[in-house]
C-alpha cells in the first residue's frame, strides 16, 4: 500500500458511531488503525495520553497550527482545540494501514475536502431523534442539561448529513457494523 486511505465516521451523540468504529478496528482484514486526535483540553477520568488523545497545551496547539502541522483543526469551545496532526496520519500510513476517524462533523468534512479521492466519509444516524434521545438517556453518563445540549447540537450536525459520501442508518447495530465493513472493503480495494 503506497499510501493508505482515510475512513471518516461522524455522527451526533447517541448514534452508535464509536461502537461501530471499535468493531471495525477489530476486523484485521480491513487493515485499519485509529487516528488519535490532539486536544488542548485537560484529561478526563481515565483518559490516556497517546491512546485517547494527544493532550497538548493551548500554546503548543497554536504553534502546530502556525506551522501547518494539522490535517484539520477547530476551536470547539473557547480555548479548547481539537485536531488531527499530519504526523498521526503519516504514522498510520507508514505501517501500511488505513486511518479511521471517529470525529465531529465539521472535522470529518474538512478531511474529505482536503483528500477527496482518498476519503470515505460516513455519517451515522439513528432512525429517529427519539431513538437518539433514548440511547443518550440509557447511557446514564450525562446530566439533563448535557443531554439537551447534545440533542440541540444533533440538529446542526444532521443538517450536514447529505455532504457525506454515505449515510449509515444505525437501526440494527449488527447490520450497521456489517454494512460499514462492506463499504470499507469496497472503498480500499
Amino acid at each position: 500500500m503506497e499510501k493508505g486511505k482515510l475512513i471518516v465516521f461522524s455522527a451526533p451523540s447517541g448514534s452508535g458511531k464509536t461502537t461501530i468504529v471499535h468493531h471495525l478496528l477489530q476486523q484485521q482484514d480491513l487493515h485499519l488503525d485509529f487516528s488519535i486526535s490532539a486536544t488542548s483540553r485537560e484529561k478526563r477520568g481515565k483518559e490516556i495520553d497517546g491512546k485517547d488523545y494527544y493532550f497538548i497545551s493551548p500554546e503548543k496547539f497554536k504553534k502546530h497550527i502556525e506551522e501547518h502541522e494539522f490535517v484539520e483543526w477547530e476551536e470547539v469551545y473557547k480555548g479548547n482545540f481539537y485536531g488531527t496532526l499530519k504526523s498521526e496520519v503519516e504514522r498510520i500510513w507508514s505501517e501500511g494501514k488505513h486511518a479511521i476517524f471517529d470525529i465531529d462533523v465539521v472535522g470529518g468534512l474538512r478531511i474529505k475536502e482536503k483528500f477527496p479521492e482518498k476519503t470515505l466519509a460516513v455519517f451515522v444516524k439513528t432512525p429517529s431523534k427519539e431513538i437518539m434521545e433514548e440511547r443518550l438517556r440509557s447511557r446514564k453518563t450525562d446530566s439533563e442539561e448535557k443531554i439537551k445540549e447534545r440533542l440541540a447540537k444533533a440538529d446542526r450536525e444532521l443538517s450536514f448529513a447529505d455532504k457525506f459520501d454515505v449515510i449509515l442508518v444505525n437501526d440494527d447495530l449488527e447490520k450497521a457494523q456489517k454494512e460499514a465493513a462492506e463499504m470499507i472493503t469496497q472503498f480500499v480495494s
